[in-house]
């Protein structure tokens, strides 16, 4: 890519990283399909890696070792290379993912998160439209949460691509979080970065407004546990269904009408837009980045030309 290849190495081991946990009963065609999202996922990173050295954004090594300072603190020596060997990574491996990472992040910020600004217009204009939406008819918690599974999806798209394979791996996983969490970092970073639910990871786990009647729904634990924090709250690890979450409440409203003067309902607007305009942006600029490059994806010609459906 770009005179820069992107090797079959680099494909196995980032195969076996993501799906260590998988057995024999899984077919070639299900292996295919996993590798061709991979190889798409390395070209992107690739992509926007290689505009990140263009712009002089690469990571410095103290980025890097702060930042592998920071996940290691959490655990023992011994319980971190356990957690490295989970995922068939090595700490150089690490670092390497981590000086990645930040770069991509560095070039975010300066091309898309920089440019992105919301106007009293734009407030008042969403407000305007979605007015009903501001009226409570009863009392209603808005939360955020961050979600970790034991079976990955394939439609998850976290930040850093994290997604836990197995059991073990979820609870060490939701356990790493919560210390980080605990540790002060903000909420919103750390579920766009690790949380496994495709809906709200994107937008820093907000669940938006639930009403309080809908808990009624939920396990009794859940309810429990979100009716007795107060907002700016987080909650510890909530064992469910569908994995382990940890909730934040990040207000609570009474019913009625929120009026557009009032501070909450104006950064909740500011803060729904941003999000809005920097998925849209992102997405965007990873279409522009792919038109600018020169890519020849082989994995993928490879399994064209074996089924004979290239034509030739």
């Amino acid at each position: 890519m770009n005179s820069r290849p992107i090797s079959n190495e680099e494909l196995e081991k980032q195969y076996k990283v993501l799906f260590s946990s998988d057995n024999d009963s899984v077919s070639e065609d299900e292996v295919a399909i996993r590798k061709l999202e991979i190889v798409r996922s390395l070209i992107d990173n690739e992509i926007m890696l290689q505009r990140a050295e263009k712009l002089n954004l690469m990571a410095v090594e103290s980025d890097v070792e702060s930042k592998f300072t920071e996940l290691r603190a959490p655990y023992t020596q011994e319980e971190f290379e356990k957690q490295l060997k989970s995922r068939n990574m090595t700490q150089d491996d690490l670092r390497a993912q981590l000086r990645r990472d930040l770069s991509i992040q560095k070039l975010f910020n300066k091309e898309i998160t920089s440019h992105i600004t919301i106007t009293d217009q734009d407030v008042a204009d969403f407000y305007n439209n979605n007015k009903a939406s501001f009226n409570l008819v009863e009392p209603q918690i808005h939360l955020a949460q961050v979600l970790v599974t034991p079976h990955p999806d394939p439609n998850v798209r976290n930040l850093r691509s994290d997604k836990a394979q197995n059991e073990e791996q979820a609870k060490a996983k939701i356990s790493a979080i919560e210390a980080r969490l605990r540790r002060g970092e903000d909420f919103a970073m750390v579920a766009q970065a690790f949380s496994e639910d495709a809906n709200t990871a994107p937008n820093g786990g907000d669940l938006g407004f639930i009403p309080e009647s809908s808990l009624e729904q939920a396990n009794i634990e859940l309810r429990k546990v979100v009716m007795a924090l107060q907002p700016g709250q987080i909650s510890g690890i909530i064992r469910t269904a569908e994995g382990y979450r940890i909730l934040k409440v990040i207000s609570r409203e009474p019913a009625g009408q929120r009026e557009l003067e009032d501070p909450r309902v104006q950064q909740t607007i500011r803060d729904n837009l941003r999000n809005r305009k920097d998925q849209l942006l992102r997405a965007a600029y990873y279409e522009v980045a792919r038109n600018d490059a020169r890519v020849v994806n082989y994995f993928a010609l490879a399994i064209v030309q074996r089924s004979g459906a290239d034509g030739r």
